[in-house]
């Protein structure tokens, strides 16, 4: 949410500078993520002065070129060229100066520099009104007032506005804050526990009155559980134009369009007061009548936008006795709107149910400045003070007169909430002892009313703003608030109970494996658990065919459901990095997928890691190396053996994920970890142009091996190993595998380890054959091996693979 800093101060007057009044406001709850400066036109015009044109000669080389002397108030005057066909001697005109930076239509900034121009030096430009950012035309430059004196700051002529936009981090329970008004009430009780008593400045509507009744429109309201309260007035004889530039300014500077006077007034007030309004134009209403009712489902109706839409028959519509005119609180419809050739409009403010917008913004997808205030629970005893207030603002701006009464239907009047406030419980839950009297000033300065006092507590009185304050925890929770967070001391001890449900403290092991990864150069992403439906379709097998569990009221459609797989979440996060230059990344995740069986939410944990770009950077030491499916596997297999989990069986992996990919399995044959490289298919849906090696580790898995597997050891051997090697000659299609199992199976006890080293295949090679060039490590825990029993081991591996795969020693 941006508030204007100027907007602001005229609710409270305060000379404090933009950062101590955010550094306040982010005590109050109200965090201020950022500020940022805001000016009628950009760059401020600075650098712009006013010249006098003291001669204008045609230029020798140029037919369309003049070249003139003008006098910008230094000590001499300067020479410009110039291209506009209405410069003449004598006029007043601005001037960018050298130095001056200026900015295009689409905000790209370039500098004035001294330079030639057919032969003519030129120090600085005459410039046209778009130029400047004043205006669209180009057809010459601008003629100001011939009084202006020359030098004189284009910015005082043009009375540039400079202002700073907070942006306010707004919690969804603070929709009292949800307007400029909201903000400096909260700014008002911070700055009264500072000792600083500032009032707020209200915007009187004390002259409100009605000039005639001669437009009259009725309204009816056919269920007031959605619209419990529902004002309306009628002004006539308006002049729809553009907006004056004081209201502009304040609009701009929040990030909003200027439309015109009337829809503007409703957008001030809106972000004045955080009231909703609404303005229709008086003739479009059919027979003189407004219906505040639901229509039957499947209704079309077209919105603003020019988009037709089905409404659902809990949809609550604002109608003529002929057709629907606009969704209520949400959005407008295109036939009942203002445009230029409005002269009377009706002007609607209302209370809509929370509950109700809520469902029907979601249902449309659309999300506005009203249905965003109207579902967090505006003030309904504000309806009718912020109508009057943009009734007065439109006659002051737009011309016309007030011609009907106030219409308010208003049933059911709403009590304040009442709340019993304990003594007790306030210093239980704070911690620290806090005076009556200051708890009654912070009180006071949230308009929050003692209606009584006993020696338990207080009877206390909630205005209707604070729709979030009902309870005694939320009361004492706005005492704290406003007392400051930074005013509690710090107890000395701090105590907690941490309850353990596995034998193995799940979060310990996830820290073990975490800070092994971080150590190695892994970074930890945390990612949302919601995302896309859509990716159902890349996956296959039983967990494609496993339900999703889908959001009842999600925020939009690509946040409608719980994750199946964590490698789209992942994708997402490496998209993310790519799109911004960080092509080399190392991630790894601690999760939850989410699945529905039946009537039951699974919840299964898993690790997730993923690879891509460069594994080195380029150096001095040697250029950059791409990563590799056998770094990923590395990565895995060290995750595993630092957890201890030994004995797998190793299976392809087939799944559409992966291009490439195998599966380590335990003895009950359940999968562990899957991993390989991901399908070219599944990155071009996240635009992802370069190879991603990802793994899938089942964690609820990996955690129940962790309970059967008995920790081993053996001593280190006293005596040295001994290395020999072979090269091979193979068949095409055998694989480092058979040479591992047959080497182990030939020689059980003196073998520790066999290594493959090089790989060849090409020249001087028959064909369908490969080498391998692989290294055997053997060793005796017993005793140093002699060259008998060695050359005796190395015989039998060379017969085992002569007589298995047809082997044959290059």
């Amino acid at each position: 949410m941006k508030i204007s800093y100027n907007w602001l101060k005229q609710f409270i007057k305060i000379d404090w500078n933009s950062h101590k009044t955010s550094e306040l406001l982010t005590d109050l709850g109200l965090e201020v993520e950022g500020i940022e400066l805001f000016e009628s036109v950009k760059g401020g015009l600075e650098g712009i002065v006013v010249g006098h044109v003291l001669s204008c000669e045609q230029h020798s080389n140029a037919d369309r070129l003049k070249v003139t002397l003008v006098d910008i108030g230094t000590e001499t005057p300067v020479q410009i060229v110039c291209g506009a066909p209405n410069v003449e001697k004598g006029q007043k005109v601005p001037v960018a100066t050298i130095g001056t930076t200026l900015y295009t239509k689409e905000g790209e900034a370039w500098k004035i520099k001294k330079g030639k121009i057919r032969g003519e030096e030129s120090h600085g430009m005459i410039c046209a009104e778009d130029e400047l950012g004043l205006g669209e035309s180009h057809d010459g430059i601008m003629i100001l007032d011939n009084s202006l004196k020359p030098g004189t700051l284009a910015s005082d002529v043009f009375k540039v506005e400079k202002d700073e936009v907070f942006e306010i981090g707004l919690t969804p329970n603070r929709a009292d804050a949800m307007s400029h008004f909201g903000v400096a009430r909260d700014l008002k009780a911070g700055l009264k526990q500072q000792e600083i008593n500032k009032e707020l400045i209200t915007p009187p509507v004390s002259h409100f009155n009605v000039s005639n009744r001669s437009l009259r429109i009725d309204v009816d309201v056919k269920n007031n559980t959605l619209a419990p309260r529902y004002c309306g007035v009628t002004i006539s004889d308006i002049l729809v134009q553009p907006s004056p530039d004081w209201l502009k300014n304040r609009l701009r500077a929040i990030g909003l369009t200027p439309k015109n006077n009337v829809v503007d007034a409703t957008n001030y007030v809106l972000h004045e007061l955080g009231q909703p309004l609404h303005a229709f134009d008086a003739n479009k209403i059919k027979g003189g009548k407004i219906e505040v009712k639901t229509l039957p489902k499947g209704t079309k109706f077209i919105t603003l936008d020019g988009i037709e839409r089905e409404l659902h028959e809990d949809d609550l519509m604002i109608c003529d006795i002929e057709k629907p005119m606009c969704i209520a609180g949400v959005f407008g419809g295109v036939h009942s709107g203002v445009t230029e050739h409005t002269t009377a409009i009706f002007l609607e403010s209302a209370f809509f149910n929370p509950v109700s917008i809520r469902k029907t913004a979601k249902r449309h997808g659309l999300n506005t400045d009203a249905s965003f205030r109207f579902e967090r629970g505006i003030d309904i005893e504000n309806v009718e003070y912020a109508l009057k207030r943009a009734a007065l603002l439109i006659k002051e701006i737009a011309g016309g007169e007030i011609t009907s009464d106030i219409v308010d239907l208003y049933p059911n009047k709403q009590k304040d909430f009442e709340v019993f406030l304990a003594f007790k419980k306030i210093n239980k839950l704070i911690g620290q002892n806090i005076s009556e009297d200051t708890i009654k000033s912070i009180l006071a300065s949230l308009d929050i009313k003692v209606k009584n006092v006993t020696e338990a507590g207080m009877g206390l009185s909630v205005p209707s703003y604070r729709v979030d304050v009902q309870r005694q925890v939320d009361v004492i929770e706005e005492i704290l608030r406003v007392y400051g967070y930074n005013n509690i001391a710090f107890s000395e001890k701090l105590n907690a109970s941490v309850a353990s449900t596995s034998p193995f403290e799940d979060y310990k092991i996830q820290q073990i494996i975490g800070d092994l990864l971080a150590a190695r150069g892994y970074f930890e992403i945390l990612t949302n658990s919601l995302t896309s439906p859509e990716y159902n379709n890349f996956l296959d097998g039983p967990i494609k065919d496993r339900p999703h569990v889908t959001v009842l009221n999600p925020l939009s459609g690509e946040l409608s459901v719980l994750r199946k797989s964590s490698l789209f979440s992942a994708l997402e996060s490496a998209s993310y990095n790519m799109n911004r230059k960080r092509q080399n990344l190392r991630l790894f995740e601690f999760g939850k997928t989410y699945f529905k069986e039946e009537n039951e939410r699974i919840e299964e944990k898993y690790l997730s890691i993923l690879l891509c770009g460069e594994s080195n950077e380029n150096s001095w030491t040697g250029p950059s190396k791409k990563t590799d499916f056998f770094q990923l596997k590395s990565i895995v297999d060290t995750v595993l053996e630092r957890l201890g989990i030994e004995n797998l069986t190793t299976t392809p992996d087939e799944s559409l994920l992966f291009s490439e990919g195998i599966s380590y399995k335990s003895k009950d044959d359940v999968t562990l970890v899957s991993f390989g490289v991901v399908q070219t298919s599944v990155l071009k849906e996240f635009d992802i142009k370069q190879h991603v090696f990802y793994a899938d580790f089942n964690w609820d898995a990996i955690l129940d091996n962790l309970n059967r597997t008995e920790i081993t050891f053996k001593e280190i051997s006293k005596y040295p190993e001994v290395k020999r090697d072979f090269a091979l000659l193979l068949d095409e299609g055998t694989t480092f595998k058979q040479v591992y199992e047959i080497g182990f199976k030939t020689e059980r006890k003196l073998l520790s380890n066999i290594n493959l080293f090089d790989v060849y295949q090409g020249k001087n090679l028959p064909d369908g054959k490969k080498s391998y060039a692989v290294s055997f490590t053997l060793k005796d825990s017993k005793g140093t091996l002699t060259d008998k029993q060695i050359d005796k081991i190395m015989s039998k591996l060379q017969n085992s693979y002569e007589r298995e795969l047809q082997a044959e020693l290059r």
